[in-house]
C-alpha cells in the first residue's frame, strides 16, 4: 500500500486517504463555481447548506504567504494585477495562498453583497449565516470581511 504526505493530514496510507476523501465528499462538499448574476464567476450551493455550516471547508490548507509589493516587482505585471484582484492586499502586503495561483480556492470567487449569507468567524472560517438553499449564490460583505470600503461600478466590477 502506498503512502501519501499531506501537510494537513500527515502521512496517510492510500486506504486512509481514500476514506478521508470519501468523508470530505459526503460531509463537506457544498459548493461549485458558476456564472454569477452579480459579477463574473460566483460560488453556488450544490445542496442545501444549514445555518452554522462551514461550506467551503477544504482538504487543502488555506494558509497564506505575505509578500511586499517590492518583493513582487520581479513578477510579471499581468501576474501582479491578477494577485491584486484575487488576493488580500493590506498595508502594502499581498497575501498569496500557499497552494499558489494555479490551484483554486473557490472562496476567491465569493461576490460582494450588502445582504451576505456567509461571514468570517473569529478563526477566519466562512460560516453560513442562515440556511442557504441549493442553487443560491454564496456571498460575503467585502466591507465587513476586509475592514475596508469597496466601490463598484454599475456592472459590479
Amino acid at each position: 500500500m502506498g503512502l501519501f504526505k499531506n501537510p494537513s493530514h500527515g502521512t496517510l496510507t492510500m486506504s486512509n486517504l481514500k476514506e478521508k476523501l470519501f468523508e470530505h465528499l459526503r460531509d463537506q462538499v457544498y459548493c461549485k463555481l458558476g456564472v454569477s448574476k452579480i459579477h463574473g464567476i460566483g460560488v453556488y450551493a450544490l445542496r442545501d447548506i444549514p445555518k452554522g455550516t462551514a461550506p467551503l471547508k477544504s482538504m487543502v490548507t488555506n494558509k497564506e504567504i505575505r509578500f511586499s509589493r517590492i518583493e513582487l516587482k520581479k513578477v510579471p505585471s499581468s501576474v501582479r494585477k491578477h494577485l491584486s484582484a484575487f488576493c488580500l492586499v493590506e498595508k502594502g502586503r499581498v497575501f498569496v495562498a500557499e497552494i499558489g495561483m494555479n490551484a483554486v480556492n473557490i472562496s476567491t470567487y465569493l461576490n460582494h453583497s450588502k445582504e451576505p449569507n456567509l461571514y468570517f468567524n473569529d478563526d477566519g472560517v466562512l460560516i453560513a449565516m442562515y440556511d442557504i438553499a441549493r442553487g443560491d449564490e454564496l456571498t460575503i460583505d467585502y466591507d465587513i470581511s476586509f475592514d475596508d470600503e469597496h466601490f463598484f461600478d454599475e456592472d459590479g466590477a
